[in-house]
């Protein structure tokens, strides 16, 4: 087991944890948006920022890709913290505005407007992958992807034509942070081979 403090709490760790798996272990809050316990953690959104500090330096790490160590000490509630989780619900608040969730989460951290340009006001796709992971780790097939490069980078389909790769099983929808995946759901599916039939309520 690895020893180290969270906010001056001594915590133990089993070798290969991360910062966030220990925190949520032991009750302490740390928000994030791209993080699911069924995938491999990739550190997108960075909502989950914690600060180190040891003597007289100190740095901020990704605490959902962050490994445990023995005797680091992680504050998760610093004015530094605060001071970039505010910056970060500004960039979403600019990337996605048309998103419920992004604008509730950003209010409860007292953010309610946004310095940076809007170029879509009605994107609610934050581009976090967590659809995409989650249809390549668990359903075990690659229906979503990441297509183009910065401003123009989105989510949909492999080379933006729908697939029949899709099952429709859902597990996109669910994991989405933000609820885009409504919108973009019919644009990566493409025909059923078959007709889906409606589940009995």
């Amino acid at each position: 087991m690895i020893t180290f403090t969270i906010n001056d709490q001594k915590v133990t760790a089993k070798k290969g944890w991360t910062v966030l798996e220990t925190a949520r272990e032991y009750g302490i809050e740390i928000p994030t948006l791209c993080h699911h316990p069924a995938v491999k953690p990739s550190g997108a959104c960075r909502l989950c920022m914690v600060e180190l500090k040891e003597k007289n330096w100190s740095k901020l790490v990704a605490s959902c890709i962050y490994p445990v160590a023995e005797g680091i000490n992680v504050y998760t509630e610093t004015p530094r913290v605060h001071n970039v989780r505010r910056w970060i619900l500004e960039m979403l608040l600019a990337s996605c505005p048309a998103s419920p969730e992004i604008s509730a989460l950003a209010q409860a951290h007292g953010v309610v407007s946004t310095r940076f340009k809007i170029h879509d006001p009605s994107q609610t796709c934050m581009i976090c992958g967590l659809c995409q992971r989650i249809c390549e780790e668990v359903v075990g097939l690659s229906a979503i992807a990441v297509v183009d490069r910065g401003v123009h980078k989105k989510v949909g389909s492999p080379f933006m034509r729908p697939t029949d790769v899709c099952v429709a099983c859902g597990c996109c929808l669910t994991v989405c942070p933000t609820g885009a995946m409504k919108d973009i759901f019919d644009t990566v599916r493409g025909e059923p081979k078959m007709p889906l039939t409606q589940l009995a309520m």
